[in-house]
């Protein structure tokens, strides 16, 4: 009798220990293949920018294979929509930013995906300031000189941006309400597509995240005017912020960070944090993403998470305010 009470009994015990024998074996052997790494915007601007970093630093420090995959269209929402359908195993992750994650679910009606539900936070990459540019032989000097143009002209100063729903759109557009102005805004399939209209003078403006513009402005092709968070860029240490110039209380900037579909196992949500924070503490990556106008920062899944929730009812009412929508 003792021996019959005795054998399920240690069957129960031997079961969970068996399972997290089973997951501390995934976690060690994760990625057993490629990892696909979807950049929701083309080739050139600032997430793919820091997407191809991260994946190459990936490749070269632990031997993993990263592969980039620009997925653009639609203010990124395209990419960040494949991003939620996929598979929740760890071998497809999303570079997504503020564009997509908090601000166009609020713009766009019909999104297939809802971000703080379909994804889940794994590691933030990066945080940048957006920047007012223009052409570098172009007659507006000063971020005043636009606006004096623009009350004396109204709808007749051009901005071009990445994207409609996007957190550049949207800094234009608040930009135009706090200094009582209204520029034409021009949206593109992408910063570089932007960035070729503002340097041949088709468009007056653009507005960018940092990296995006920042090989141009070290060409002394483009002439940055203000950047739009409450402090000065590290990257551009000469250039005012919007608040500087008189507008008081400005503060528009954007993140990176990866996201896996939800349901993606702990374990491997762990796996990358760990290795993707292990690179961000390196002199080497820090001077990388620098360079190219961001700011690093690292953050535990939960601390992401919780950024992204944050933002997400943040960003509810900034949209709403502005009356911005996209159909």
């Amino acid at each position: 009798m003792i021996r019959q009470l005795i054998r399920p009994l240690a069957l129960a015990l031997a079961l969970p220990l068996a399972f997290g024998a089973a997951s501390t074996a995934q976690a060690q052997t994760y990625p057993a293949k490629p990892i696909r790494m979807i950049v929701p915007f083309p080739p050139g601007g600032g997430t793919d920018i820091l997407a191809r970093l991260v994946a190459q630093k990936l490749t070269e420090t632990n031997h993993w294979t990263v592969v980039p995959d620009n997925r653009a269209g639609a203010g990124g929402t395209i990419g960040i929509a494949e991003a939620a359908r996929a598979a929740p195993t760890g071998y497809d992750i999303v570079m997504g930013q503020k564009d997509n994650m908090v601000v166009a679910p609020w713009l766009y009606k019909n999104l297939s995906y809802e971000p703080t539900k379909d994804l889940t936070a794994v590691a933030h990459v990066a945080f940048t300031p957006v920047v007012i540019v223009t052409q570098a032989n172009s007659k507006y000097k000063s971020l005043d000189d636009v606006v004096k143009a623009a009350r004396a002209a109204p709808d007749t100063i051009t901005y071009g941006s990445p994207g409609n729903g996007t957190t550049i759109h949207l800094a234009g557009e608040i930009f135009n309400g706090a200094a009582k102005i209204k520029m034409r805004h021009v949206p593109y399939k992408g910063s570089n597509a932007a960035m070729m209209d503002v340097l041949a003078g088709n468009v007056d403006l653009m507005v960018s995240s940092v990296p995006s513009a920042m090989a141009q402005i070290k060409a002394g092709k483009l002439r940055p005017l203000a950047v739009t968070s409450a402090k000065r860029s590290s990257s551009l240490p000469d250039t005012p912020t919007v608040a500087e110039l008189g507008y008081k209380g400005f503060d528009v900037s954007t993140w990176y960070g990866l996201f896996v579909p939800a349901k993606t196992p702990k374990d491997v949500i762990a796996t990358l944090n760990a290795e993707v924070n292990k690179l961000l503490a390196t002199p080497e990556m820090q001077a990388a993403i620098i360079a190219q106008g961001a700011e690093p920062q690292s953050m535990t899944p939960e601390q992401f998470g919780a950024l992204l929730k944050t933002d997400y009812e943040k960003w509810k009412g900034i949209v709403q305010a502005s009356g911005a929508t996209i159909e």
